[in-house]
């Protein structure tokens, strides 16, 4: 097994793609198992399938590497006034939309207009909030000009959704984009294939003739595939499912290290999760130790109930200790709390990774405390496509990894957050947050980043009991393939025939 770090680093301008690992036209097949997709709009793109399928179609204003590193996309270059609040790109020429239209600055305007728009009520309402203007400063020049200095920006536009669409498109469901891919065939109930594009802007890219995502609707039913060789990738597995492919003959299998985590939530807004008692006792009749070894089999790192794992080496901290485990402690907060029979939740859980397993250990830990838990496993694609997560009282969702911890704090746990699930609203909680996301002193974002740990560990209604590893394994006969942490973002236009 491949054992690979993820390098958390300075914002940094990378004017190449690295040396190129495969000459010659692009030839051959690759076909890899995802789950089904269901949103294909960029701006609505959540899940891991999802975020592979659009960022192979479409392209991004600049991207993100395997080192974690800005490195250039659409744009070929950039700077940034000394004040911090203005960034000028300059746009690679030729570049052209898979029906022949032309890409100009116009259309990343239009495509960053969208995203903000309140109106359109996209996630990325709240990312870009602080753009005060977007211009077109030439037909292949974009100004971004922004309200308050964000030390995160250039890690902003690398965003999953977004994807840059052409300019007046009604609907973004037609796969029209500038990417290294041309979709040729889509079943809603079956698969996506996608064709090399033969006129992307960046030479020797894709290696891959063919690129085919088939849909499967679960871990081991994509694993039984690639060991029958009917695809060549399977990825994001359950660990033990990662462990019986090593040593198989003719697949190499991967393990990254990631910031993704599970996270278990309870609703704050409505009863029983409005009485901070309740969300203590489910922390007291956690045991995160023995979820970490059963459910992750010890591969990836403990949680501490905060977004921000050791990954980012520079902010995590371990200076708040946790609550040692007391289920006896936590069944006398539920009687003060008006629950002296115990308390019975559903808890709602997509059936992707490990999920399902975390949701029957929480159930069996919990009702030492009287806490009495009906599991419902769905469909990840019902999970997140029917807007379950943002409503079930108590649920659990995965959050792939993301290059800032800034990420997670201004989409998920601030008030006003688009995906704030637990209706977490604390103001000392989003001043901190503010500071950690504006300053350009790193003291400052240190300290204000270990305030935030210890608020949520001492009163936050989420618990994140440990940080999974991104997996995969893949088929001999392959080279280029890198797995990313965040595993839809994985660039496959690399991947070619050995």
């Amino acid at each position: 097994m491949r054992y690979v770090g993820l390098l958390i680093g300075a914002v940094v301008l990378v004017l190449g793609l690295g040396s190129p690992v495969a000459l010659g036209e692009p030839a051959g097949t690759f076909r890899a198992a995802i789950e089904p997709i269901v949103q294909v709009d960029p701006a609505f793109i959540s899940s891991d399938a999802e975020v592979a399928v659009a960022s192979h179609v479409y392209d991004y204003l600049v991207d993100i590497d395997g080192q974690n590193r800005i490195v250039p996309r659409l744009a070929r270059s950039w700077e940034v006034s000394e004040d911090g609040l203005t960034y000028t790109f300059r746009l690679h020429e030729g570049v052209t939309f898979h029906d022949g239209t032309p890409l100009s600055a116009a259309d990343v305007v239009w495509t960053f207009d969208r995203l903000r728009d309140p109106d359109l009520g996209f996630a990325t309402v709240d990312l870009y909030e602080n753009i005060m203007a977007i211009d077109a400063t030439g037909d292949m020049e974009v100004r971004f000009t922004l309200s308050r200095p964000n030390p995160f920006f250039l890690y902003d536009l690398t965003d999953n959704r977004a994807l840059v669409i052409q300019q007046g498109t009604e609907q973004a469901s037609d796969f029209n984009g500038t990417g290294p891919f041309i979709v040729d065939f889509y079943s809603v109930e079956d698969r996506v294939e996608l064709v090399a594009n033969p006129d992307y802007f960046l030479g020797g890219l894709p290696k891959i003739a063919r690129l085919e995502f088939i849909f499967f609707g679960d871990a081991a039913a994509a694993v039984a595939a690639l060991r029958g060789g009917q695809v060549d990738l399977a990825w994001r597995m359950p660990n033990v499912l990662l462990l019986g492919l090593e040593g198989a003959r003719g697949i190499e299998t991967f393990s990254v290290a990631t910031n993704g985590f599970d996270l278990v939530r309870l609703r704050s807004d409505r009863p029983p999760g409005d009485d901070p008692r309740v969300i203590e006792a489910l922390k007291l009749a956690t045991d995160r130790d023995a979820i970490f070894e059963l459910v992750q089999l010890g591969i990836g790192a403990g949680g501490r109930d905060s977004p921000i794992g050791p990954l980012y080496a520079e902010y995590y901290t371990e200076e708040t200790p946790l609550p040692e485990r007391d289920p006896e402690a936590a069944r006398q907060l539920l009687s003060d709390a008006g629950y002296p029979q115990g308390l019975s939740l559903d808890l709602y859980t997509p059936d992707s990774g490990s999920r399902p397993d975390l949701a029957v250990v929480l159930k069996e830990q919990w009702a030492e405390a009287g806490i009495n838990v009906n599991v419902i496993v769905e469909p990840e694609s019902v999970y997140y496509g029917e807007d379950r997560w943002m409503q079930a009282d108590l649920g659990i969702t995965g959050w792939g990894s993301r290059p800032t911890p800034q990420f997670y704090l201004d989409t998920m746990l601030t008030c006003g957050a688009s995906w704030n699930e637990s209706r977490f609203c604390d103001p000392a909680f989003d001043a901190l947050a503010e500071t950690a996301g504006t300053t350009l002193d790193e003291d400052e974002r240190v300290e204000a980043y270990a305030e935030i740990q210890r608020i949520l560990i001492e009163r936050g209604p989420v618990i994140v009991p440990y940080f999974f590893a991104q997996t995969a394994a893949i088929r001999d006969g392959f080279g280029g393939f890198e797995l990313r942490a965040f595993a839809g973002r994985t660039d496959f236009r690399k991947v070619y025939v050995e």
